[in-house]
């Protein structure tokens, strides 16, 4: 019995430093905690070289405090990391997220083969079961350092023909949402690097649309500088939704000028969806003026498509309107098309007076 409680009582003071070091709910890990004194990049790659076989290291970083959860579904009930191909879902569920917003969330970087071959990132309300698998556990990880490994990720799996490369793809996608997750301005400085022209259009488009997500004001602000007035109008087109995604008041004044005034039909159509999405007066006022005024056909249906995807039905009396009155008889009955789909009784009420007269 005596023996017991001694073994009991080490065994708390050995997990007691790491129940209290905000550490990650943790289930079926080996785990080993290594020092990082070396300097983070060489601390990783003497773990990935003398590692035989499959494992994972984590650590923690700093994330700007907001509604977020991060885990392998919306009910936040734990993650199996070894069967999580697609990576962690990022959104907000009043079910799982702590009292308050937390101000770090986890990094893990999987191993094999003596290369790091995934990147995946939780947060704190998420149990993680690493299937009995090694864990290094690094403490004390500078953020800078972070990012710069991260960086150096993303850009040697795009530098590995990734865009041929599934998994070299995944690799640098998590590794730039990781870096776009760091409460640290080391974190601009690294996407503003992925996303110059001279980076592959895949990196630059996730770049584009975590700047949105995660940067604030630093973010909105090389959106403008690097994708308002880029020449290739693929990317343009898609990393408006940055602009969607961007919290600052700027950014929506930005993808307003975009749906007027960019040179091409398919940008502007695409920057008028997401104002749809977005959803109230201002952007239905904005969607409509499309309608009536811009000179491709092509741009005045898809304005039509987004006053039939805003929310509540808020687009549904301008749809009406457009039907009734529209001189284009081609969006004309792209919006009564739309109207029929909606099941609106307004939308409904409508067309039942023009099948009926």
């Amino acid at each position: 019995m005596i023996r017991k409680l001694i073994t009991l009582t080490l065994l708390g003071l050995w997990l007691a430093p790491f129940c209290h070091a905000q550490k990650p709910k943790l289930t079926n890990a080996k785990i080993q905690e290594v020092s990082v004194a070396g300097g983070l990049q060489s601390t990783v790659n003497s773990i990935t070289q003398k590692q035989e076989g499959p494992a994972w290291i984590g650590y923690k970083i700093p994330t700007v405090p907001k509604e977020r959860s991060m885990c392998c579904n919306r009910h936040c009930m734990g993650c199996n990391v070894e069967s999580n191909e697609s990576g962690s879902f990022i959104g907000s569920s009043s079910d799982c997220e702590p009292p308050e917003p937390l101000r770090y969330a986890y990094v893990f970087l999987r191993m094999e083969q003596k290369e790091i071959q995934k990147v995946r990132v939780y947060s704190a309300d998420c149990g993680l079961d690493f299937a009995n698998l090694p864990l290094y556990w690094l403490e004390n990880v500078s953020p800078p350092e972070s990012v710069a490994l991260l960086l150096n990720l993303a850009v040697t799996a795009t530098s590995e023909n990734a865009e041929k490369n599934e998994k070299k793809s995944n690799l640098a996608d998590h590794a730039i949402m990781a870096i776009a997750l760091h409460d640290d301005s080391s974190a601009d400085s690294a996407l503003e690097k992925l996303i110059q022209p001279g980076q592959p259009e895949r990196t630059r488009e996730r770049v584009a649309f975590w700047l949105g997500v995660e940067r604030g004001k630093k973010g909105f602000e090389l959106l403008r500088k690097y994708v308002k007035d880029d020449p290739n109008e693929h990317f343009r087109g898609k990393a408006v939704f940055g602009f969607a995604q961007s919290k600052e008041p700027e950014a929506l004044r930005e993808l307003i000028s975009i749906a007027r005034n960019d040179s091409s039909a398919h940008v502007r159509g695409q920057a008028i969806f997401w104002l749809g999405q977005i959803g109230g007066r201002k952007e239905a006022e904005q969607i409509t003026a499309a309608i009536e005024n811009d000179p491709e056909t092509e741009v005045k249906k898809r304005a039509v498509f987004a006053l039939a995807q805003m929310h509540n039905g808020e687009g549904i009396p301008l749809l009406i309107n457009v039907a009734k009155t529209n001189k284009n008889p081609v969006v004309r009955r792209e919006a009564i098309r739309w109207l029929g789909m909606t099941n609106d009784a307004r939308a409904l009420d409508y067309l039942e007076q023009i099948l009926t007269k």
